[in-house]
């Protein structure tokens, strides 16, 4: 028999190890000390807690790792795990010597449109923020709204919507806030570098779910997603979108040229994308699974795994997708949300989780916790992901568990407080 493959996978979650482990490989697991988890130290061949996202500090450990066990592949499938897996990959000869160069400007939004950019691919007005005058500059120049966001943080975070001259202060006290430091939701790993400015793109929004082999991009899925003005949080995803054939290809076509133009070649990648009154324009891209339990919707949806491709592949433990998948049913989640206040009872939750078309149901609050009001994708409450025959039956089904079964009962924070917020 074969010895069984050594992966040097760098961060993630626990569904990251199960996937390695069920493939019978011996995984070398780079943790950061705050993610350790029981499944991780049991499960893991060998363990090392550092701060992965510091080069200077995992790169020693990573190269005794690799005297120690030997390391056939280095994987990351975790979105502050990209770029250190890229670098280590790289230094050990297990690439084309770019996948940290790929990696990089896949995080970085200012570099992903300045590569596009110089490629011929479209891309809205954008710019570096530099100094407050340059918020000024660019609104002259690209007009109102325009959006501000860090070019290499996720999830909604410090996103900022500028709609006319009258916000240029607070966007520049909030620009000022946050620069230098660490995320303060939902993760510390990520660190505000910058900011991006670009020009407003309007259209519904969509992600494209894709795996990579060689170079060649199958598009798995899209995904509707359901979003609002008024704020960054995603509210649901739907697979597979209600979309026209025309519009399908249109959006498929786009992010397989987006892929290539920006050099992925291997693995899983989640693309938001929307689809404006010019045409598609890309968001953003990470080259790993989306988030969202988008996962779960189109393994449910499509009867494809993506996380398992994302472990299999680099190992050379699967064979490629030879096509796009038929959906075999739908599949949609939608987030819980409720008004500011304070949480005084939850009902219903496992209730919902118990019916046969959920594929799962859960909140993150208890009595006594406090409802933010909606900034981003890090205040929602919960979510509830179903499937059914068709998207609009999985829509209906999900709206009516997340409005009706479950209940979340809040006490009204007062006016003030809610203006505070």
């Amino acid at each position: 028999m074969s010895p069984a493959p050594t992966v040097l996978l760098v961060g993630g979650v626990d569904a990251h190890l199960e996937r390695f482990d069920a493939l019978g490989a011996r995984v070398v697991l780079i943790q950061h000390p705050d993610k350790i988890t029981p499944y991780q130290t049991r499960t893991a061949h060998a363990l090392l807690m550092v701060d992965y996202t510091d080069w200077e500090t995992v790169r020693p450990f990573a190269e005794a790792a690799r005297a120690v066990y030997g390391v056939d592949a280095v994987v990351s499938l975790t979105e502050p795990g990209l770029v250190p897996a890229g670098r280590l990959a790289d230094l050990f000869g297990l690439s084309d010597g770019r996948r940290h160069e790929v990696s990089r400007r896949m995080r970085d939004k200012y570099l992903m449109r300045r590569h596009l950019a110089e490629r011929g691919l479209p891309v809205p007005e954008h710019g570096l923020v530099d100094g407050r005058g340059s918020l000024e500059d660019f609104g002259a120049k690209a007009g109102y709204p325009f959006i501000v966001k860090p070019v290499s943080t996720t999830a909604g975070f410090g996103l900022l919507r500028v709609t006319g001259p009258h916000d240029i202060d607070a966007a520049w006290a909030r620009i000022r806030q946050l620069r230098g430091g660490r995320t303060d939701r939902g993760s510390t790993m990520f660190t505000v570098d910058g900011f991006l400015m670009e020009a407003y793109i309007d259209g519904p929004e969509f992600s494209v779910e894709s795996l990579s082999f060689a170079g060649r991009h199958v598009v798995v899925a899209v995904t509707e997603k359901l979003t609002d003005d008024a704020h960054f949080a995603e509210l649901g995803h739907a697979v597979p979108a209600r979309l026209s054939e025309t519009d399908q290809t249109r959006l498929t076509t786009a992010v397989e040229e987006f892929l290539t133009a920006m050099d992925v070649t291997d693995g899983p990648s989640h693309t938001e994308i929307r689809l404006s009154a010019r045409g598609p324009v890309i968001i953003e891209s990470h080259n790993r699974c989306g988030g969202g339990h988008i996962t779960e919707l189109v393994h449910a949806a499509y009867g494809i795994d993506l996380m398992a491709y994302g472990a299999a592949w680099p190992l050379g433990l699967t064979e490629p997708l030879a096509a796009p998948p038929e959906p075999e049913a739908a599949a949609v989640t939608r987030f819980v949300l409720r008004s500011p206040g304070t949480v005084t009872a939850v009902h219903g939750v496992e209730e919902v989780a118990a019916r046969p078309e959920v594929l799962l149901a859960q909140v993150s609050v208890r009595p006594g916790d406090t409802v933010r009001p909606l900034r981003d994708n890090w205040d929602r409450l919960g979510s509830v992901a179903v499937t059914a025959a068709d998207t609009d039956s999985a829509v209906r089904l999900c709206e009516r568990l997340v409005r009706e079964e479950i209940r979340i009962d809040v006490e009204p924070a007062a006016r003030e407080e809610r203006r505070v917020a």
